[in-house]
This record gives C-alpha cells, structure tokens and sequence, in this order.
C-alpha cells in the first residue's frame, strides 16, 4: 500500500461582498432620539430598495438603545440609539456608489467591504478535485519507481480546506458631498482557495523489489 498527500491551491475571483452599515442618533429627549433612529433606519431601507438587483440579502443585525449618564453619576444626559444591517452583494459594479450613497447619510457609519466565495462554491469543487489527481500523480511515480502499478484506491481523506479571507476594510460616516460628486471604484479581493487530501491505495508486485532479491539470492 503507498499514502500520499495531493495538494492544490487556486485564486479565483469573489463571489459575494459584504458590508456592514450603522445608523444612529442621540438626543437628550428619548423620544426625539427614537423618533430620529427610526426615520434614519427607514431612509438607510429606502436607499437599500434602490439597489435590489445588486442585493442578494439584507439582515438586521442589531438594535440598540441606550441611556447616556453624566460622568459619576446616574442622571441620564442624552438617549443613544443605532441599527446595524449586514447587506451581501453580488454586483460588485455598483458596489462602490452603493457605499457612498450611503456614507453620505447623517449618523452613518460603514465598515466593510468582505470578499467571499459562497459556501459550497464550485471552485472549491474544483480545487479538492485537482488535489486529488496531484496525490494519485505522486502515487503512480511512487509505484513505478519500484516497477509497479497502482492497482486499487483505497480510501481518499480530507486534510481540510479553505477559502480566501475577507477583503480590505472601509470605514466612513456622513461625507457631506453632494451626491454628484459621489465616486468610488472597488477591486473585489480574490480569494485564495486551498484543498489536501491523503490517498491510500494498493499496488501491484513491485518487480523492481523482486529483481533485487533475485540478484541476492
């Protein structure tokens, strides 16, 4: 039997982006400050709806509300809240403008964007398959080496896979441009994506080991 390890790595290009968008407001009336909150979360999902072809999802990741104290003590001197919405791309064309848009809204702030292959992405498909043909590559040198054949697979293991990491981060509140002026080009990152398997199988009679033990004899 002979065990070998196959190993591919290939770079491809992004399949989804995504970022994350804030809206907040603070106010020492708590009413006021909700009443705020709720207006600017209503024009961050307005300005959303006029991308909805680029949008593959949009989830509301957190909604906060808080009290402000005054330092040492327990007076409230001000009501914070926000709304953080996670928002996955798939034009990366419009991806840019989007942002900026976005950005250009009052008590905004962005971080992203992430680079990502989608879960069970063909690429990775591909790679775990050309990590396979390295391992039975190595395994048929290995056996002819000794004058023999593969004859058998035995079993194939993964030793793990992986995709690229996300892309560059960009951070931005309230630009206060006009929106004309608004332009933002964006290279999606590609994403780097590695499989290793171990390959077990069984070959047949080396002649290489016979002709040496012939000659001993």
């Amino acid at each position: 039997m002979i065990v070998v390890r196959g190993e591919a790595v290939r770079e491809v290009p992004p399949e989804i982006a995504q970022f994350s968008v804030t809206v907040s407001a603070r106010d020492k009336d708590r009413q006021v400050a909700l009443s705020r909150l709720a207006e600017r979360a209503a024009a961050l999902r307005a300005t959303l709806d006029g991308y909805a072809d680029a949008i593959e999802r949009r989830d509301t990741g957190g909604i906060q509300v808080r009290p402000e104290l005054k330092r040492g003590g327990e007076r409230v001197s001000a009501y914070v809240g926000s709304v953080s919405t996670t928002v996955t791309v798939t034009d990366f064309g419009t991806l840019g403008e989007m942002l900026l848009r976005l950005a250009d809204a009052e008590q905004t702030a962005i971080s992203g964007p992430w680079w990502h292959l989608r879960s069970g992405s063909r690429a990775g498909a591909d790679v775990r398959r050309e990590a396979i043909a390295d391992a039975l590559g190595r395994a048929r040198e290995y056996a002819q080496a000794v004058g023999a054949e593969v004859d058998r697979l035995i079993e194939i293991s993964d030793e793990g896979a992986g995709g690229g990491g996300g892309g560059g981060m960009m951070r931005a509140a309230a630009f206060g441009l006009e929106s004309a002026e608004l332009e933002l080009e964006v290279d999606p990152q590609p994403q780097t994506v590695h499989a290793a398997v171990v390959v077990r199988v069984s070959i047949t009679e080396p002649s290489a080991l016979s002709e040496m033990c012939d000659k001993k004899i």
